[in-house]
């Protein structure tokens, strides 16, 4: 009886025991990519090209945080353009890519850790106008300017219109107030960023026409202990209630 009592003790204490985490491989390390987008991740001085304590906003020092606790080395590089560091993390792997919306066509392309931040998509017209529209359809007859390859070129070119896109999002606001385009279809609070520091106030908010979560994607072939190492750290830290107002509490 007392062997019978013995074993059965022994086996729950194994079965309430945490997880060991698994070995990742010697000197692994994840190459993480970023660009321009604030405030979400920056560089110093609005480079196109930077590396790790050069680079801050919201979603960097999120990233930074969900490595350090999960206990994954990383390096952290921003570039230029963006067409660049998406493919790099399509076809290398342990690369990951940030901030990045997580959209129908891609989410099979990646492994994703987030959401680590939220934007809208929204239309923009130049100070002085009044325009509102109701949905994308009523835009069609519009000049839209827009950021290659972003997801919210992607969608707009998904309901059927036609954006200039332009390598960089800050040049749609040039090419608004010069009258190129007409709706510069960008994301909130990106373009408040970019119209803070060039001095531009009254821009209307035409349209809202998504609201979504911004993520960390990894290269399919990262490892599933990563992803869960991460997801969890990153989880535990909005337990905490770690977060945007804690890190930047000027955007709140």
């Amino acid at each position: 009886m007392r062997t019978l009592l013995a074993v059965t003790l022994l086996f729950s204490s194994i079965l309430s025991a945490p997880l060991a985490q698994a070995e990742l491989p010697q000197g692994y390390e994840v190459v993480l990519q970023t660009e321009n987008f604030p405030p979400f991740n920056m560089a110093a001085g609005g480079k196109n090209f930077a590396k790790e304590a050069q680079i801050s906003g919201i979603s960097a020092d999120t990233v930074r945080e969900m490595f350090k606790r999960a206990g994954i080395d990383y390096s952290m590089t921003l570039r230029f353009p963006w067409d660049r560091i998406y493919q790099a993390t399509l076809d290398l792997p342990n690369h990951g890519l940030f901030s990045t919306s997580m959209t129908d066509a891609r989410r099979p392309l990646f492994k994703w850790v987030g959401p680590i931040a939220q934007y809208e998509s929204v239309l923009l017209s130049a100070p002085g106008s009044n325009l509102k529209l109701t949905s994308l359809e009523q835009a069609k007859g519009y000049t839209i300017g827009a950021y290659k390859s972003s997801a919210v070129s992607q969608r707009i070119e998904a309901q059927g219109l036609e954006p200039v896109n332009s390598l960089r999002d800050q040049e749609n606001l040039q090419k608004l107030l010069s009258g190129k385009i007409d709706l510069w279809a960008t994301s909130d609070p990106v373009w408040r960023y970019y119209a803070k520091q060039e001095g531009v106030g009254g821009l209307n908010t035409v349209l809202v026409f998504n609201s979504a979560p911004l993520y960390l994607a990894l290269n399919k072939d990262t490892p599933d202990e990563v992803v869960t190492r991460l997801q969890k750290a990153l989880d535990d830290m909005k337990t905490e209630g770690y977060g945007t107002c804690v890190k930047h509490p000027e955007l709140c």
